[in-house]
């Protein structure tokens, strides 16, 4: 048995999830790399900030270049601090490791007051707490994990080709190639389709029931914008339809939050989902589209209208995910007038209530 697999399953996704974020910032934290990070922390302690943090600078860094990156990103993964930009030194609020007896250490650790209380396992706690049950400081926390979330998308298949290696004949470049060379025999050439991330649609219901959870709700949005800005639109929904694609295209979360607030006319008002349905049919941008509907189904217009307007949307659409807070909940059933006319036509009946259900989400929208 590997070093590995003597960790929790649990913590070792937390874990592959810092790495990824090292990935992403620029730090060349390979598979090797990342296979020696989990082997170090198997013989030491991955609950002790200080334990995860000089594991990783010492297995994921290749060279002082790093550093930067590493502190950054270590702050915003497991410290809850906000990511900023690159400088050249940044002063990490992290316990220098010494060796020291570990009764030594317990009692120092209760001395020191300026290491911050959030580690691997605090967070594990706070991706499958509900957010409405979060304190103000726990849900900030939540957002940054939030905007340093990577959401991959399904790629499809166009109808253009690109020159490839392997693939079928590409005619017009093979003859092309003959006449160059006076009509010898030329190496055939080869062609495959091209592939380009699929369009997704995000509906956020953003009326009085869903008021707990429509921050966060656009929050994911955010990320989803941030990651594809050509693949992604969003419109919240309400008493009206609206487009906040734009909105959500600063990169600063805050700056786009503060944008969607004043886009947005109808905050805390009732639902007509079947309305808003057919004015998007209208707009013709649900087609060939993953469509996330992120709503608790509490529809004051006529379920009628919505379940014929579902139906029209199930046909356009590739897949129709509704995303309910309320399903996250044990003996949750779908009841209300809203979800029982939409149900026969969705796709994917998934979670929203907590920072696992989005990041579930995004590995669906991935799939």
């Amino acid at each position: 048995m590997t070093a590995d697999h003597r960790l929790a399953g649990s913590l070792v996704g937390s874990l592959v999830g810092f790495v990824r974020t090292l990935r992403a910032a620029g730090v060349p934290a390979d598979h090797e790399r990342a296979r020696g990070f989990l082997s170090a922390l198997a013989h030491l302690d991955p609950a002790s900030e200080q334990d995860v943090y000089w594991a990783g600078r010492l297995t994921l860094c290749a060279g002082p270049d790093d550093l930067p990156r590493y502190d950054r990103c270590f702050a915003a993964y497991w410290a809850g601090l906000r990511p900023g930009p690159a400088r050249p030194a940044m002063t990490v609020t992290v316990t220098r490791y010494t060796a020291t007896p570990a009764g030594a250490r317990e009692q120092g650790a209760e001395s020191d007051s300026n290491v911050l209380p959030a580690t691997a396992s605090r967070i594990e706690v706070l991706r499958n707490r509900d957010v409405t049950r979060l304190t103000e400081a726990e849900r900030a926390e939540v957002h940054r994990m939030l905007a340093l979330l990577r959401t991959a998308r399904e790629q499809r298949r166009t109808r253009r080709f690109s020159p490839a290696a392997h693939g079928v004949l590409d005619p017009r470049r093979t003859v092309r190639e003959t006449i160059r060379r006076g009509g010898e025999p030329a190496r055939l050439r080869l062609r495959t389709r091209r592939f380009k991330p699929r369009r997704v649609v995000m509906l956020a219901d953003v009326s009085g029931s869903m008021a707990a959870y429509a921050d966060t709700l656009l929050r994911f949005a955010h990320a989803l914008v941030r990651a594809e800005p050509r693949a992604t639109e969003v419109f919240s929904v309400g008493t009206r339809l609206t487009r906040i694609t734009a909105e959500l295209r600063h990169r600063d979360p805050a700056t786009a939050m503060a944008a969607v607030s004043g886009a947005i006319p109808d905050w805390s008002g009732g639902t007509r989902l079947g309305e808003e349905l057919r004015e998007l049919l209208r707009l013709s941008a649900a087609r060939g589209a993953v469509v996330v509907i992120a709503s608790d189904g509490w529809e004051r217009g006529d379920p009628g209208l919505l379940a014929a307007q579902m139906a029209r949307l199930s046909r356009l659409a590739h897949r129709v995910i509704w995303v309910n807070p309320h399903k996250g909940h044990p003996g949750y059933e779908p009841l209300t007038a809203g979800m029982r006319a939409a149900l026969p036509y969705v796709d994917e009946l998934v979670a929203g209530h907590s920072l696992g259900a989005f990041e579930e989400l995004a590995e669906r929208l991935s799939q």
